[in-house]
């Protein structure tokens, strides 16, 4: 018996047919990747297959137990956990454990020995960095023998390449089923677009649009940030890269103005950090980690709000309106509602606001963090077109192939800058292939002279 099967799901909300007769099964204990671009699908059938979902038509079961009929067996059989952070902010990591023991009926001791691997590497600043990724699949994979099914939906295709087979999800209907090298292959246009073209934005140190020297902030005995230095040059791509809880999203806070440092001095776009911090914020765009549009209003009206804010004139903002709707294809969604965008869609958007008024720098904080290969490329020549403009480009992302667009880019690790210089030019200062052996062996080094 499989472990789920799913026999023409189908699922539309409105006008929308997010699932069209979807059909797979998956055996018991298999690792299996369910793919696909953002707005495919993903999320219903995972939805459905957990019973926080109904299908309109079509039949489906978990351990052999139907979906709508046997709602409460599965849910004390199945785990779920979603792209948004599912668990409580103000509770402790006990605290969260013992809430979803008892949620499930059971106790933390009793099932201790399935999360033992797990409870034993838990630490406040564990993210979804390489280091951290890695460290999580070998987790999951430890829970195979438990003959623990394992169904997983990822943007990462190093992830993709860790199940037995995928299903590709597309426009709501299964394209191909297959193992990870298969179905790789067979949509190499949508999982491996082509690379952009490394276009260099030099600049010198008579135009650095920031400037840092010796930065601190501290929290009492911790330094978040610990004495760092750098400039990055007018139109230039710099990425600030490093693990969860490394320092990166504290330096930026201070960058933008949002936080002031303990000690140090630095500025951006010629104001201080420490006394000029409003002044920063009018000549600079900002996209944080989390979606920063009002998803209860519509594409057009994110765009006026924000534009007005920056202090552009209703003229301006209507012709650049129209031009920048054209330029994203966005012309027929003018009127849509934000929250009913596909991820990628509101990642690109909230991008082209966040420069909409031409700032002299633009902070993105993991801009394309859960969207697809293809949209990311999108985003990134939404980047390179900012930069050819003379827009400064500070940009933090825990996917590596990203770290290669960068001009240049710097690594943190522990509230210190590690290494600093070009992607090439850090690959061949400590022989790597790429920038996630780079990644993972600055991170490792740091975790070996710490122990």
């Amino acid at each position: 018996m499989n472990a789920i099967e799913a026999n023409n799901i189908s699922k539309s909300y409105g006008r929308v047919k997010a699932l069209d007769g979807v059909s797979l099964s998956v055996g018991k204990g298999e690792v299996f990747g369910l793919i696909g671009p953002d707005g495919a699908g993903k999320t219903s059938m995972f939805r459905i297959l957990t019973t926080l979902l109904l299908p309109d038509s079509g039949t489906a079961s978990v351990a052999g137990i139907d979906v709508v009929k046997g709602m409460g067996q599965i849910r004390r059989r199945v785990g779920y956990m979603p792209g948004k952070f599912s668990l409580y902010q103000d509770l402790t990591v006990e605290e969260n454990l013992k809430f979803f023991a008892t949620l499930f009926g059971t106790t933390v001791e009793e099932g201790y020995d399935s999360i033992e691997a797990i409870y034993s590497q838990i630490e406040p600043t564990t993210g979804v960095d390489p280091v951290s990724r890695k460290e999580l699949w070998e987790m999951l994979l430890a829970l195979k023998p438990r003959g623990i099914t394992i169904m997983a939906s990822t943007p990462y295709l190093d992830e993709v390449r860790m199940c037995e087979r995928v299903a590709y999800l597309d426009q709501g209907h299964i394209r191909g089923i297959g193992t990870p090298d298969q179905i790789l292959t067979q949509f190499a246009d949508t999982f491996n677009p082509a690379p952009l073209s490394h276009v260099e934005h030099q600049g010198s140190a008579d135009d650095d649009v920031i400037r840092v020297e010796h930065l601190v902030k501290a929290f009492g005995s911790f330094h978040a940030v610990d004495d760092i230095s750098f400039s990055v040059h007018k139109g230039e791509i710099f990425g600030f890269l490093g693990a969860n809880g490394a320092g990166k999203t504290t330096a930026m806070h201070i960058l933008t103005g949002l936080n002031q440092p303990t000690s140090g001095s630095g500025t951006v776009c010629g104001f201080d950090v420490c006394t000029q911090h409003e002044q920063i914020k009018k000549h600079i765009g900002y996209m944080s980690q989390k979606f920063s549009l009002y998803e209860d209003l519509t594409v057009s009206e994110n765009i006026r709000l924000f534009a007005g804010i920056y202090g552009m004139s209703d003229s301006e903002i209507k012709q650049k309106t129209d031009s920048l709707l054209q330029q994203l294809q966005f012309t027929q969604h003018r009127d849509t509602l934000v929250k009913s965008l596909p991820l990628g869609w509101k990642q690109k958007l909230a991008f082209s606001v966040s420069i909409f008024h031409e700032p002299g720098v633009v902070f993105l904080d993991e801009p394309t963090g859960g969207v697809d290969p293809a949209t990311r490329r999108q985003f990134w020549q939404l980047i390179y077109d900012a930069a050819k403009r003379g827009i400064t480009v500070f940009v933090t992302t825990h996917y590596m192939d990203e770290a290669e667009y960068c001009d240049r880019i710097s690594i943190m690790v522990d509230g210190k800058i590690s290494a600093l210089g070009t992607p090439d030019e850090l690959k061949r200062r400590y022989n790597q292939p790429d920038m996630d052996h780079l990644f993972t062996h600055l991170a490792r080094q740091a975790k070996r002279k710490s122990d």
